[in-house]
């Protein structure tokens, strides 16, 4: 019965790699014949300088390594092993405990153990029992968030493809939106790039822009497709959509970082805009942005009532809002782009248009 047992231990130690580092070639072989009768796949090494290519090249759950060896000791093979590795468990063997290194070095080093050289290797086999229990747990803790990032990342393009298909829902709604979306995420990332925004902000303004008029979908079909002047009553319909777009959306953590953009997007800078009325710097600056994209691309786009506004009426527009409607720092960056970079705009123009 004891010996089913340890078969069943040495089945499972198998699946576990350990290297031993010692410079005395007696130590690498009682290391060997031990622990291999354990059941693990071992690998001595003699030369510190060889162990760390291994390392390196090969993959090793445990290193046992000893303190003094030559031509540079343990705690040196470490310092290098930890520049490109910091999951090997390692345990250091000492042939004197007044020969270990400082706790502050073990410690700075993530060295996880150290015992005193024996001719018995009791409690060596109990370090390295514990090691790998906890390799195990860290090996499982893995596989439990990698699982839990691809069904993440799943639940993530799932609803992206679902609200992408409301947003083409609402373009089949208003042939005369067709590509505004893309445009509104592609001018918005223009002026971001522009004011230096991080690669996570530009990220959340392209699909800050591309869903921003989401909430269209619960706008009379009748209000979209009109070609006549809007009423009052019918123009405080399409005002609700940013409210809509939002509230849509807050069904799905993914897209927290967007909300501000799709709920805000028609405040204006001196606080008669919509929702919420906010002024100033109360906008969420990534909103801010995506106001200057929308309005460029709505007096750039034709329409049933009016064809695409000329570029020198677009600029002075943008010139005369400031302050009022833009917030004048974005609007003088962005009015830059239409001076000095056209060729950026009239590239994304061609793209969707």
């Amino acid at each position: 019965m004891r010996i089913g047992v340890q078969n069943v231990e040495n089945t499972e130690n198998r699946n576990y790699k350990i290297i031993a580092v010692d410079d005395e070639e007696g130590i690498i072989d009682s290391l060997s014949i031990f622990l291999k009768r354990s059941g693990y796949d071992f690998t001595g090494v003699t030369n510190p300088q060889e162990a760390i290519e291994k390392v390196k090249n090969e993959h090793f759950d445990l290193m046992i390594l000893d303190f003094i060896m030559t031509p540079f000791h343990g705690d040196q093979v470490v310092e290098e092993i930890r520049k490109f590795n910091n999951e090997l468990y390692i345990l250091l063997l000492t042939g004197h405990k007044d020969l270990a290194p400082p706790l502050e070095t073990i410690r700075r080093l993530d060295i996880q153990g150290y015992c005193e050289k024996s001719d018995k290797f009791d409690q060596l086999l109990l370090l390295i029992e514990s090691g790998i229990k906890s390799i195990a747990q860290m090996n499982q803790i893995k596989k439990i968030n990698d699982e839990l990032k691809t069904t993440y990342n799943l639940l993530e393009k799932s609803y992206l493809e679902s609200i992408e298909t409301l947003r083409y829902t609402v373009e089949a709604k208003d042939t005369y939106t067709k590509g505004h979306s893309d445009r509104v995420s592609e001018y918005a990332v223009l002026i971001g790039k522009k004011v230096g925004l991080p690669e996570d902000e530009l990220k959340t303004l392209q699909i800050g822009g591309l869903f921003h008029d989401i909430g269209k979908i619960g706008v009379p079909d009748t209000i979209l497709q009109k070609e006549a002047k809007l009423t009052d009553d019918e123009y405080s319909e399409i005002k609700n959509h940013p409210s809509i777009g939002a509230h849509i959306l807050s069904t799905a953590t993914i897209f927290k970082e967007i909300i501000p953009i799709v709920k805000h997007h028609h405040e204006r800078y001196d606080g008669h805009g919509y929702p919420s009325q906010l002024k100033g710097e109360d906008i969420p600056y990534l909103a801010r942005i995506t106001a200057i994209a929308d309005t460029f691309d709505a007096m750039t786009s034709k329409r049933s009532y009016r064809d695409a506004l000329p570029m020198e009426t677009v600029i002075s527009e943008f010139e005369r809002c400031k302050g009022t409607q833009f917030d004048s720092k974005l609007a003088d960056t962005f009015l830059d782009i239409l001076k000095n970079n056209f060729d950026d705009i009239k590239e994304i123009q061609e793209k969707y248009n």
